[in-house]
């Protein structure tokens, strides 16, 4: 019964089987991101240089990610194919280097970011307004750092292996205990940001200790093997080497981030930070829905591309781009119709400080989400090439947006044109990154078609 989940994959309708596994990954993405919201919400209320000095500790997160992207996104889509060619030693030892990698990478992440925290947040853009909160804030996230890498982890080999709802409720509960611990640690307990930081270790830590659970038991396709706990050079390389373009994105992320925050204080101040954080809330909702989308689409590509079954490769990420495209565009729409009614969730008119606050974030929402309804489409194709283990076009295309184009355009517009030039450099370099993602797909087609 456990091999047929996996089976399903190369059997049932395209449809039916990306809304079975995009919705549980869509559901798991909103409530984290609702979460983010609401977290946000809270600390904004704090005041307006506590948003902005969390709002300082994004490319922090940024490089956590990176490296959890690495060993996560690589091994789940590393599993998929050895599920699509029923390779399920293989897909168990996979399991088993994610759970070594993880703890590795996370204690020396977490060792590294305490010792050297403060020159880090000053090297991001802190100022003496914002560094106590990033500090605050940080310093409890990094604790719990190896929990949050091993959580995700797991989570997506779980999702890939044939449980995706069962993944969607880990999250769920994640961000069910967030939601409520968050104000309780903060307003009743008077913790400040730090409670919204051990708000989210805590939940972290209770999912992924039930996942550990979950894969002792043998009751499934992949599960823990004492035999198998070891780490394959072969496994580490491939899953390295696929993960590498989720990698290299979440750390030019962190540096792109560094080069905002930079021309931002530069060129506006801490509340144009705190508004910068604020349009990152809401567009990374959307943004995650997007990647719902894709993680839903990989285990299909990658289980038909290990099975050879190239036609229904293709018909999945026709449907999945179409279905992108609609959140990206709903996003953009929403982004510059009603800015002002979504920065009052984070900031009251109660001071001088918090109104330049609310006319600075509409005003960037109004500039930095014109061209948000594009991005969907480089977002799937950058991961569908990642799903047909071709790593190097999927760098490629993820480089195009946060490397190619969008630090150059950091370096040149802000200089030219002030402030603005930071809030219209990400549309431009969305709209030139799909332009070369569009013309790889369309090179990669026509290569393909005699196979359909």
């Amino acid at each position: 019964m456990n091999e047929e989940r996996a089976l399903l994959l190369g059997r049932e309708k395209i449809g039916k089987l990306l809304w079975k596994f995009a919705l549980p990954a869509i559901a798991a993405m909103i409530a984290s991101s609702m979460y983010n919201i609401v977290d946000g919400i809270f600390i904004g209320h704090l005041g307006a240089y506590n948003i902005a000095g969390v709002g300082l500790t994004g490319p922090f997160m940024n490089l956590a990610a990176a490296f959890g992207a690495l060993v996560g996104v690589g091994a789940s889509v590393l599993c998929s194919i050895y599920l699509g060619q029923k390779n399920y030693d293989k897909a168990r030892i996979v399991l088993s280097n994610v759970i070594i990698l993880n703890l590795i990478l996370g204690i020396a992440f977490t060792i590294v970011g305490l010792i050297f925290l403060d020159p880090i947040l000053v090297f991001f853009g802190a100022s003496e307004n914002t560094l106590p909160a990033a500090r605050e804030y940080m310093q409890v996230i990094l604790i719990g750092n190896v929990f949050a890498h091993m959580y995700l982890g797991l989570n997506s080999i779980l999702r890939v292996s044939g449980y995706p709802v069962t993944a969607m409720n880990m999250t769920f509960v994640s961000v069910v205990i967030n939601i409520i611990l968050a104000p309780l640690f903060i307003f009743v307990f008077h913790m400040g940001v730090a409670g919204a930081a051990w708000a989210t270790v805590i939940a972290q830590t209770i999912c992924c200790l039930t996942l550990f659970y979950l894969f002792l038991r043998r009751d499934r396709v992949v599960y823990l093997e004492k035999d198998k706990f070891h780490l394959d050079k072969h496994i580490i390389k491939r899953s390295f080497s696929i993960g590498s373009p989720n990698f290299f994105t979440n750390t030019a992320g962190c540096f792109i981030v560094i080069l905002q925050n930079y021309n931002l204080l530069k060129y506006g101040g801490d509340l144009h930070v705190g508004a910068f954080s604020i349009v990152n809330r809401i567009a990374f909702m959307f943004f995650m829905i997007i990647l719902g989308f894709s993680q839903g689409m990989q285990p299909i590509v990658a289980y038909n591309f290990g099975a050879k079954n190239y036609d229904r490769m293709w018909k999945t990420f026709h449907l999945t781009i179409i279905c992108a495209l609609s959140v990206s565009t709903l996003g953009c729409l929403i982004g510059e119709i009603f800015p002002y009614y979504i920065t009052r969730l984070f900031a009251s008119e109660g001071s001088a400080l918090d109104v330049s606050l609310i006319e600075i974030t509409v005003d960037a929402f109004h500039k930095n989400m014109i061209m948000f309804w594009i991005i969907g489409f480089q977002v799937i194709g950058t991961n569908f090439f990642a799903s047909m283990n071709q790593p190097k076009k999927a760098l490629f295309l993820s480089l195009t947006r946060q490397v190619i184009f969008l630090i150059p355009i950091l370096l040149i517009l802000p200089p030219m044109i002030g402030v603005d030039g930071v809030w219209f450099a990400a549309p431009l370099a969305d709209l030139l990154a799909s332009i070369f993602t569009l013309l790889l797909l369309i090179r990669e087609y026509k290569l393909q078609k005699p196979k359909l």
